[in-house]
């Protein structure tokens, strides 16, 4: 085990693995555990008392495998969880934990435990009322491990987990639009916490509930920074900028908390024996995308599809009184603050076999052959 954790041995293994899945074609992905908030939730805010969910028209507008529907996914189809599976020879979505008919062997084919909302810090999105924190994520991930145990013996439930499942975790955007963010005379936490002792304890608070998942058996993991949120149609409008401007302070903060999320998977990498932690550059993916909106066939990186209230659509969350974009494909941003189902697909076939500019050390196709 020494060698391998070596970086020459490491990046030859890494070589050998790509070699071999090229000449033996990979199998699928065994199953997938997602985390994280609105931007990969699958419907379980659905479940909860929640000011937080898309249940409502015309979100998953898109959604085949529903017969446009809504689930519960904040977009018009699928998130970029849905397509990542769909990548790498998933035959069928990760149920969301809170569905009803998340029970026997359908937890052998990953689970969804992401929520609307959500945030490292378990006061972050108080103001929906409820939704569930990465910390109660990981706790429900417990349950499901003990389930698998039922199901697979332990020694095999070990196997499965370390060799043959993918752990994803998409959260923090939360933690700055709904609780650093939020207007000083609220509930955020701007009102008693400089910038460098808030990101400090979101690094904190990550790097712990990666260690719990990892004493969990989980070693594959894929961990997405958080995008460029002074982008977003909801940041634009409440700050008057010009179509082609992002606003600067939830960028700076962005951009802060992102370099300290890439030193702590370096330290998880050199730490956590047998473990590979796998850094999603989402910021950099959704710029890319934003700057050049028009070479990826986008009219418009601004406005919002589905939404209400000023030039970006920006102010109200889409739902039945909202008023919709024609061409559904045109547009980056779904609502005030997702992208559609037209940029979740590009930002994912990046993730599956992208760059290292992009996904670092190993893309997710090769993080699965691993």
């Amino acid at each position: 085990m020494d060698t391998v954790n070596s970086p020459t041995a490491f990046f030859a293994l890494l070589l050998f693995i790509s070699l071999l899945s090229v000449v033996k074609g990979g199998e699928g992905l065994g199953a997938s555990f997602i985390f994280g908030d609105s931007l990969v939730d699958a419907g379980n805010n659905n479940y909860l008392s929640s000011l937080s969910r898309a249940d409502m028209r015309p979100n998953g507008i898109d959604f085949k495998a529903n017969g446009g529907k809504p689930t519960g996914r904040f977009t018009n189809g699928r998130t970029i969880g849905d397509i990542v599976g769909e990548e790498l020879g998933q035959p069928e979505y990760a149920l969301p934990f809170l569905d009803p008919n998340n029970t026997g062997k359908a937890i052998l084919k990953g689970v969804n435990y992401a929520s609307g909302g959500a945030g490292i810090m378990n006061q972050t999105g108080r103001i929906f009322v409820n939704r569930i924190s990465l910390a109660i994520q990981v706790d429900f991930f417990n349950t499901t491990r003990k389930q698998i145990d039922g199901l697979l013996a332990p020694s095999k439930a070990r196997e499965f987990l370390m060799k043959k499942s993918m752990f994803s975790v998409t959260i923090g955007s939360n933690d700055f639009l709904n609780n650093y963010l939020l207007p000083v005379v609220s509930i955020g936490e701007r009102i008693s916490e400089n910038p460098n002792i808030f990101i400090n304890n979101l690094i904190n608070g990550l790097r712990n509930q990666l260690t719990r998942l990892y004493k969990l058996d989980a070693r594959k993991f894929v961990i997405g920074n958080v995008g460029p949120l002074g982008c977003i149609p909801y940041q634009k409008q409440i700050n008057g900028v010009n179509k082609d401007e992002c606003v600067d302070l939830p960028n700076q903060l962005v951009q802060q908390y992102n370099g300290r999320l890439k030193d702590l998977l370096k330290e998880l990498n050199d730490n956590l024996p047998g473990a590979v932690f796998v850094h999603a550059n989402v910021y950099g993916l959704v710029l890319d995308v934003l700057t050049n909106y028009a070479k990826y066939g986008f009219k418009t990186a601004s406005v919002a599809c589905c939404g209400n209230g000023g030039q970006y659509q920006g102010l109200i969350p889409c739902g039945p009184q909202s008023s919709m974009c024609e061409e559904r494909s045109k547009y980056v941003f779904w609502d005030p603050y997702h992208p559609s189902e037209a940029a979740n697909l590009i930002i994912a076939k990046k993730l599956v076999d992208g760059e290292t500019k992009y996904i670092s050390p190993v893309n997710l196709r090769q993080l699965k052959d691993l």
